[in-house]
């Protein structure tokens, strides 16, 4: 697990991101692929304590392909500059609430959790519990570990009450976000650090309840 050796890597291809540089250093980049396996795998081993969605779970099934898709984008770079993870029951093809790690040289980094930006009939099963259960949601989002880890829900709103709820909805803040999500930012010098691992998993246990919460309206 070693993050050093994989933002250094990912330091290089985004100076150099084209398909020749990319086959000289095949080895570099399988290296630093392999890091990031043996570290999500670490995060869900201890994940999976609680949360028994995870268990079982192939690391591999999370992780994104550095390929980009660039059929209908103007940057026509073939390889991301960053290595992502997204951690749920089923891999990254789900519906459900998602832990997600993000390594990025230059303090790109983060860990994040949550549902982004869903399709309108999970988006509306979210929306019904926090209308039917807003304290339990409250109650998790006001938490000490989590406001000092996270602070608030993130996500893009919409400029008017959501159909169905009125705007003087007491929790329509909360109704009016298309996406749900938590994250912490992280700098090189705290993923190169040796305590990482357990630094990220320390993280990514204090969203669980807040995951637990969407998953249950999802469900």
């Amino acid at each position: 697990m070693n993050t050093t050796h994989i933002l250094s890597f990912l330091n290089d291809l985004q100076a150099n991101n084209e398909k020749a540089w990319m086959d000289e250093h095949r080895a570099r980049y399988q290296t630093a692929r392999q890091h990031f396996i043996d570290l999500v795998g670490h995060i869900l081993g201890e994940l999976s304590i609680n949360d028994e969605s995870l268990r079982g779970l192939n690391p591999k099934e999370c992780i994104f392909r550095i390929n980009r898709d660039i059929r209908f984008s103007k940057n026509k770079s073939p390889y991301k500059n960053n290595l992502g993870a997204a951690m749920a029951e089923g891999g990254k093809k789900t519906d459900q609430a998602l832990y997600y790690l993000h390594l990025q040289p230059n303090n790109e980094s983060f860990i994040a959790g949550g549902i982004y930006q869903p399709p309108s009939p999970i988006l509306a099963k979210v929306r019904q519990e926090i209308d039917y259960n807003a304290s339990e949601l409250k109650t998790i989002t006001d938490a000490p570990e989590f406001k000092q880890n996270f602070g608030e829900i993130q996500g893009d709103t919409l400029k008017r009450a959501p159909k169905g709820y009125e705007p003087d909805h007491p929790n329509i803040e909360l109704l009016k976000l298309k996406s749900y999500i938590v994250m912490q930012k992280l700098t090189d010098k705290q993923v190169t650090n040796q305590q990482f691992p357990t630094k990220a998993v320390q993280v990514f246990q204090s969203m669980q309840p807040f995951l637990g919460y969407l998953n249950i309206a999802v469900s």
